[in-house]
Parts: C-alpha cells; sequence; structure tokens
C-alpha cells in the first residue's frame, strides 16, 4: 500500500512514531494514537503493516507504514532517514517494540536478538529522530519491571534481574552468572534494564523533548515470548487468557491488558505537561526502577558503552 497521507483527519498537523504497532499493545496504542494524529506504523512485516493502515484510515484516521527490522542497526538508521522524507509533523515516539526468548538467539551479525531489538534499535531509531522532533515531543519507553532482582513477581515466574557486564558482554549475549535457569530471561533482563538506563540518561541531556518510561504491566495476552510456547500454551494464550485477565486485574496489581496499556501509553504520548525523567507503572504513575538502575554512574556508564559499541560497529 503506497504511504499517502489524507489531509481530511482533524488532527492532521502531528504524527506519532510507534514501534512494534501490527500486534498486542503496539497494536491498540496504535487504533488509540489515530484518534490524535497520523501514526507512523513501524515494523518488520510490511502485510501486517498496510493491513493495520488501512484499517485506520477505513476509521476515519491517518496512518503511513515504515518496514523496518529493530534488530538489524542498517535497517533502522534506514527507518530513521525513511521517516524524516515524509516531513511530517512530528510529535511523539513510543518504542514499543520487543522480543523475549526462552532461548535466545543471534541476528546476523551474531548479536543477541534480544539485546539487538529492545535496546540497540529502539537507542539507535530514538537518537537518529531526536534532532527532527520539535521542543516539547514526546519520546516513551516501553520497558519491564523485571530487570529489578528485588521484584517479587518477576522472581516468582523465573526472572532473576538484570545481569549487565558491558554492551559487548550484552551482544555476545553474555550475562553475569547466577542469573535465570532460563538464559533467555537474562538477555530480555537486560536490555530491559539498559534502555530503561539509556531513558533516564537520554531525559537529562536533552530537556527540551519529554522522554519517560513505561512498565506496562504483565500483559499475558499480547503474545511476547509465545514463539517459545507450546502449542498448548499458544491456545491458552489466545483463547483463555483474553477473558480471565480483566476478571483477576482487581486482585493482581501488575496484571493488565492491551487496552489499558495503551491507554496510558496515549496520556504520556500526548501529555503537554512537560514530565521529563519519568518511569511510570501499569496505572500511569511514577514508579522507581532497581537500585542498580537509579544509579547516575550506571546509566552513564550503559549510556558511553552503548554508544562507543555502536560508534565501533556502525559500518
Amino acid at each position: 500500500m503506497p504511504n499517502s497521507i489524507s489531509r481530511t483527519h482533524p488532527a492532521e498537523n502531528k504524527a506519532y512514531i510507534i514501534t512494534g504497532p501490527t500486534s498486542g499493545i503496539g497494536r491498540r496504542t496504535a487504533l488509540d494514537v489515530a484518534k490524535h494524529g497520523t501514526v507512523v506504523l513501524v515494523g518488520r512485516n510490511r502485510g501486517k503493516l498496510d493491513a493495520l493502515q488501512q484499517e485506520i484510515q477505513e476509521k476515519g484516521g491517518n496512518a503511513v507504514s515504515v518496514v523496518c527490522d529493530l534488530s538489524d542497526i542498517s535497517s533502522v538508521q534506514g527507518a530513521a532517514a525513511e521517516i524524516v522524507r515524509l516531513n511530517l509533523t512530528l510529535a511523539g515516539l513510543v518504542n514499543n517494540a520487543g522480543i523475549m526468548q526462552t532461548r535466545p538467539t543471534k541476528n546476523a551479525r551474531g548479536w543477541d536478538m534480544s539485546y539487538a531489538t529492545n535496546h540497540l534499535g529502539p537507542f539507535v531509531l530514538t537518537e537518529a529522530l531526536m534532532p527532527h522532533l520539535p521542543d516539547g515531543a514526546n519520546i516513551l519507553f516501553v520497558v519491564s519491571a523485571v530487570e529489578d532482582p528485588e521484584r517479587k513477581p518477576a522472581v516468582a515466574a523465573g526472572f532473576r534481574g538484570a545481569r549487565y557486564i558491558s554492551a559487548e558482554a550484552s551482544a555476545r549475549g553474555e550475562w553475569e552468572p547466577g542469573g535465570s535457569a532460563k538464559p533467555g530471561f537474562d538477555a530480555y533482563a537486560t536490555s530491559k534494564q539498559a534502555i530503561l538506563a539509556a531513558t533516564l540518561v537520554f531525559a537529562r541531556e536533552t530537556p527540551r523533548l519529554h522522554i519517560n518510561a513505561i512498565e506496562p504491566g504483565f500483559n499475558p495476552s499480547t503474545g511476547l515470548g509465545a514463539g517459545d510456547a507450546s502449542a498448548f500454551v499458544r491456545v491458552i494464550q489466545k483463547f483463555v487468557v483474553p477473558f480471565a485477565v480483566p476478571l483477576l486485574m482487581p486482585f493482581i496489581k501488575i496484571l493488565s491488558t492491551s487496552k489499558r496499556a495503551a491507554r496510558e501509553i496515549t496520556k504520556i504520548l500526548t501529555d503537554t505537561s512537560g514530565r521529563t525523567g519519568v518511569y511510570y507503572d501499569e496505572g500511569g504513575h511514577p514508579m522507581q526502577g532497581s537500585v542498580l538502575v537509579r544509579d547516575q554512574k550506571f546509566q552513564n556508564r550503559v549510556m558511553a558503552e552503548t554508544r562507543s559499541f555502536l560508534a565501533e560497529h556502525s559500518q
């Protein structure tokens, strides 16, 4: 589907970029954000992007599609350039796309897929687009509280917190020993801690923009990590969980749904209060990350090592 913008939408003067928009939280967010302006849909699958673009346009909204594989830095750089060439009035960016694997895999460069997709890709996309965002624009990173080794629900689920050694080690898929019995969990937690640390540094470095993070809650119906699940688990996830979660939410705080998460993400994305450097929980309230990720020395180290790694491997 060719990218074309209708000029009849009441919020046509603003455009919001959303990564990972074709399923789960990202899809629900794209549909909600389309009520506020043009949505730039950034994802890997052209067919799914086009289908969502058509759905948004049939509902009276505007959308354009940009194909991008966040695990591939060259693809991310190309996507950023394509977004700039659209010449839209950019108002915000949601770094939503992410993967979680119980069995870690590598990308074409031999980098851990979770680290590349959840940290390096969003990092590169954000740095490439920041100069093109106007003062007051919002950038939001969807992160995860499993980075915190003291997070009881995460520990109960098998996580042992982030295991960061360095950017180089993370790219190789190496983590501090003593972690989860499922190596993919260490990769996921560490990648999410790294991008949360970067969020907080971005916010300090660039006060003209409003840069925040959100823990969307445990959304068992999103399909995150479903590729590693058995057929039986996937059936339960698809047909049983969506009905059970809303009933359990009043009793289990961390439980959420794509609809609820999207509502909070959209609020933050369109917020004009100027809040920046805030880590929000699933209900849209400020929360704290792990002791380590709150340490500015650690945040700065992650930022410096990420930039050094990317500069070394930019060719």
